[in-house]
């Protein structure tokens, strides 16, 4: 024990106060700490998303969209265009000066109208001489034959000798002959007249006109100054559309063949028709055997050369199929029965929707749709039992 005289040594007991200093190789780099931050905020977002990812489903979407009731039953397509079987550029026999053209681009005309006329003012004057050169032969033609006559009396009265008679006869022969020459003159005359005169070959519509008033038209076009063909004419009723069939498929197109015919220029319409003709040569350049079909009906707006595809029908396909209006239609496997009644699945927000639908006829692998939906509409395909309203969905 010791004394209060002893003095205690505290030293040890005292704080203190100095800052201990840490060496460089135990300090943390910020260029370490700042991607480690940014990872853990990374993956924890991550993890409180994940529950929402997780219970989405993924499902496929298909569209309503119109059908044809005979594409149930097409055997294949091809494309091609429409052209007038009957079609004509009409030109002139005889060179000229258009002097009048009667007709304009869409006018109909009937086989013999008058479309154009040239210039026939030499061809009328070619024309009046022949007629006055078949006059005087006429003439001519009725005094020798007086004078036959009149030497044939002599002669038997033995005033007049053989040689007369034969001189005489022979002026008739002579000018029988000239009246037949005036007579071939007259005719050709009045065919030249008629070569100025431009007539429709037959019934048919004006497509284009290829020369104007004051123009020289040739028939054969030789001078770079002169037109050939006055216009161009075609008999719209015998419009068909020629497609270009490929080999390996021609096998499948037979005469008769019932088809579906939609111009590119008016999609919503169909037209029934039929295979023409297939015509009996390939195309080497392009693999291909152009097949002939017929409209079985036709409006206005089909017009040569527009462009058409052409749906090749099985043969049990029903008249009335081919070219019946389009409907809406989904594939069959889009639509589901729940609670007696049909119905499909729409998404909106990420989440189903039921859509009630009326159906109607099947066509092939898709059902018409009556009720319900519109053209564009997306809907899921194949719903399974466990979509239901609300269900958070995602697409393919």
């Amino acid at each position: 024990m010791s004394t209060p005289s002893e003095k205690v040594d505290l030293s040890s007991l005292r704080i203190s106060r100095e800052k201990k200093e840490q060496s460089p190789e135990s300090r943390i780099p910020w260029k370490i700490i700042v991607p480690v931050t940014l990872g853990a905020i990374l993956l924890g977002s991550f993890f409180l998303m994940r529950p929402g990812m997780s219970g989405a489903i993924e499902v496929e979407m298909t569209t309503a969209s119109l059908t044809s009731p005979s594409q149930a039953n097409a055997v294949l397509t091809a494309s091609g265009y429409v052209v007038a079987q009957v079609k004509a550029a009409v030109a002139s026999k005889g060179t000229g000066r258009l002097e009048r053209l009667f007709v304009e681009e869409g006018d109909k005309v009937r086989k013999g109208d008058l479309i154009a006329r040239l210039e026939d003012q030499d061809v009328i004057a070619a024309l009046e001489r022949a007629h006055a050169d078949l006059a005087v032969a006429r003439a001519d033609s009725s005094d020798a034959r007086r004078s036959v006559d009149r030497q044939r009396t002599l002669l038997n009265s033995g005033l007049s000798s053989k040689a007369e008679f034969d001189a005489a006869e022979a002026r008739y022969g002579r000018v029988v002959a000239m009246i037949l020459s005036a007579a071939a003159a007259v005719r050709s005359a009045e065919v030249g007249l008629e070569n100025t005169r431009i007539r429709a070959p037959f019934d048919g519509t004006v497509l284009t006109k290829n020369a104007d008033v004051g123009e020289v038209v040739a028939p054969f076009a030789s001078s770079v100054n002169s037109r050939g063909a006055v216009v161009t004419m075609a008999d719209m009723s015998s419009l068909q559309v020629e497609a270009d069939v490929s080999e390996s498929n021609i096998t499948r197109v037979t005469p008769g063949q019932p088809c579906e015919i939609v111009l590119d220029a008016y999609p919503e319409k169909r037209y029934a028709g039929s295979v023409y003709k297939i015509v009996p040569t390939a195309d080497r350049a392009k693999a291909t055997v152009m097949t002939k079909v017929a409209f079985r009906e036709r409006d206005n707006r089909v017009l040569p050369e527009m462009s058409a595809k052409v749906t090749f029908l099985s043969k049990d396909t029903e008249n009335s199929e081919a070219g019946a209006p389009s409907r809406l239609t989904v594939p069959a496997s889009a639509v589901a029965p729940r609670n007696g009644s049909w119905l499909a699945f729409g998404v909106r927000d990420g989440k189903i929707v039921e859509i009630p639908v009326k159906t109607g006829v099947t066509l092939g692998d898709r059902i018409e749709i009556l009720e319900g939906l519109v053209q564009g509409d997306q809907i899921v395909l194949h719903p399974e039992a466990s979509i239901t309203p609300g269900t958070k969905v995602k697409s393919k």
